[in-house]
């Protein structure tokens, strides 16, 4: 059995009277594809803030690798990997520039063309980051989130506003990224890309945990529960008619 990466004991984040996580306890194994899911507002982007280092908590216990928050929240960010957001990037360099800059900034020694191949991005090498297409970016973004090797990467909503080759892709990205060892953490509001991607989930509504298991087991428990679709599920869907109509290859606008 895998170890133990992540551990949230009883976590609470309070703003004033407003309770944004209730007491939430989970673990995250080394080496698989955590997802937490949940409805705008539910408290799931506050809770990977605070073990981000990035969000301060108001009570409860955070193990990052064995690792407290409390004591080494520097040490946390030696060893993780958070995607950065679109404002982080500088508009006059172009991709091999970027992540020269954020390897000398993690005091990494990065070879920029072959982690732009680890996301299919090498032949835009000297392309701005402006001019790349919304797959692209998002693929850019994941290799700034491997830069420092990190054991854990954290990835927030992905693939929002991606096309569906550019959404199927980055799937594979991401599990090819966890073929390597690295454990992901991931939210998504397309539940179907959980199904495919995660080993377990963690749904949360108003600052609590409602359940946690693997995609299967939630839906194995919630047709034993008697539920039925009101209509006939037919076996594929209208995504699977169009990437096999246009095909799964990436194409860049």
């Amino acid at each position: 059995m895998n170890k133990v990466i992540i551990s949230v004991k009883d976590l609470h984040k309070q703003y004033g009277d407003f309770k944004a996580v209730k007491g939430i306890s989970f673990d995250v194994m080394e080496g698989e594809i955590f997802g937490l899911l949940g409805p705008n507002g539910a408290g799931k982007s506050t809770t990977l803030e605070i073990i981000e280092t990035l969000r301060s908590k108001t009570s409860g216990e955070v193990i990052v690798n064995g690792l407290n928050l409390d004591d080494a929240p520097n040490e946390i960010k030696k060893i993780i990997g958070v995607q950065l957001q679109t404002s982080g990037y500088y508009p006059g360099l172009n991709l091999t520039e970027l992540i020269t800059l954020f390897a000398g900034l993690y005091n990494q020694d990065t070879d920029p063309l072959a982690l732009l191949d680890t996301v299919n991005l090498r032949d835009k090498a000297k392309a701005k980051y402006k001019e790349l297409s919304g797959g692209q970016k998002q693929r850019f973004s994941i290799a700034t989130t491997l830069i420092n090797k990190p054991k854990i990467i954290f990835l927030d909503e992905p693939t929002t506003g991606l096309d569906p080759q550019a959404r199927r892709n980055l799937w594979d990205l991401i599990q090819e990224i966890r073929s390597r060892g690295t454990t992901v953490i991931i939210t998504t509001h397309y539940m179907d890309e959980a199904e495919v991607l995660c080993d377990r989930v963690a749904i949360i509504d108003s600052g609590k945990i409602i359940s946690l298991n693997t995609p299967d087991k939630l839906i194995d428990e919630l047709v034993a529960s008697g539920f039925e679709k009101p209509k006939e599920v037919k076996q594929a869907t209208l995504e699977d008619v169009f990437i096999h109509l246009t095909g799964k290859a990436l194409r860049e606008d």
